[in-house]
């Protein structure tokens, strides 16, 4: 590990002299790659150095702990030693951490795709409160959402919601919301006071980039049609929303958000990229079945993740077991414990992984 970090601590360096040399300044394209190079070492190469400084110390306080007879200064020095071991321990896990292989996804946005699932209006109510959820956890957060299409269901629950979130390292934090979200509720449509439990679900796609995606639009099939539900007067009165087919894989997209139908339609191929995307990921994913072991689960929609019993107020997210009684204010956009915890023992199962290998 730790000639690993010395070789990065030469780089970065290597990089701080290129980035000084007014040839460098002057070639835009190749300053913004080292750059990005930089700021991607910065975190570890820093940590490094903290590292360093406190082997530093341990070494000073056992040489003091040698030479000084004083016992006042002796017990000052053991103090210090003891401190420094402790700091040490966790500067090593947290150096490994860092040297865990980044996703090359995690500074991307996402397109969120919910789903009501089984429980009928029950499930588009449910799917209405995840949206609100996780608009309200993007403005913690400072990200942007920008919505892309929506199908209601009269009740003011959502059949489909289609939207972006923008912002930095979106990915690295929403990832692990793919999959099964299931309700536990007392419907307001329920007379006889039963609980019923209904199921929502959640996908989420990195953005995908032109050049992350080979995309034929020969291959691609549009249609135009009037925007419905809740708009302007120019979304329900022109025919601005696009269907888009892809027809080697079937997919259709619909996007009525826009009132002119040129953004609704690169909206449309923006989440066809983001589709074709992840099923390329899957791809990958499925070929390296033995290293998705080691990950907690960041993809599959068909995977049960999370429960909402509002009778007891309580989350539990499965995959980790972690029951929490504030069920309020997680759907009011406090998921940061969550989400960290997520994060927390995805690192540690890679982390686990690494050393068997």
């Amino acid at each position: 590990m730790f000639d690993k970090l010395e070789d990065l601590l030469i780089r970065y360096q290597e990089l701080v002299d290129e980035l000084n040399d007014p040839g460098v300044v002057n070639d835009q394209n190749r300053f913004r790659k080292l750059m990005k190079e930089q700021n991607d070492l910065t975190d570890i190469v820093e940590k490094y150095k903290e590292y360093k400084a406190t082997k530093a110390r341990i070494e000073d306080s056992i040489a003091m702990l040698e030479e000084e007879s004083d016992e006042e200064m002796r017990e000052l020095a053991k103090e210090e030693l003891n401190e420094c071991k402790q700091t040490l321990t966790v500067i090593e896990e947290q150096l490994k951490i860092l040297l865990l292989p980044k996703d090359p996804n995690d500074e991307k946005n996402v397109i969120v795709e919910i789903r009501g699932g089984a429980g009928g209006d029950e499930a588009a109510l449910f799917a209405a409160e995840l949206f609100r959820m996780y608009t309200k956890y993007a403005e913690r957060q400072r990200w942007k959402i920008d919505m892309m299409n929506l199908n209601e269901n009269g009740l003011g629950g959502f059949k489909e919601v289609v939207f972006m979130i923008n912002g930095k390292g979106v990915y690295s934090r929403m990832k692990y919301e793919s999959g099964v979200h299931r309700v536990q509720r007392i419907p307001v449509t329920e007379s006889g006071g039963r609980i019923h439990t209904s199921t929502t679900t959640v996908a989420i796609m990195p953005e995908a980039e032109e050049v992350d995606v080979e995309l034929n639009l020969g291959d691609c099939k549009f249609d135009v049609f009037r925007s419905s539900g809740n708009g302007g007067q120019c979304v329900n009165t022109t025919d601005s929303a696009v269907r888009l087919t892809h027809l080697p894989t079937g997919i259709v997209i619909s996007c009525q958000d826009e009132k002119s139908q040129l953004k609704n339609r690169d909206k449309a191929l923006k989440v066809l990229r983001s589709k074709l995307y992840e099923l390329e990921l899957e791809k990958a994913h499925n070929a390296e079945a033995e290293a998705r072991k080691s990950q907690v689960g960041t993809g599959d929609r068909s995977e049960k993740i999370r429960t909402y019993n509002f009778p007891q107020g309580r989350v539990t997210d499965h995959r980790i077991k972690l029951t929490l009684h504030r069920l309020d204010s997680i759907l009011d956009g406090d998921m940061d414990e969550v989400v960290d915890s997520l994060i927390a023992a995805d690192q540690a199962a890679k982390l686990a992984n690494m050393q068997q290998e």
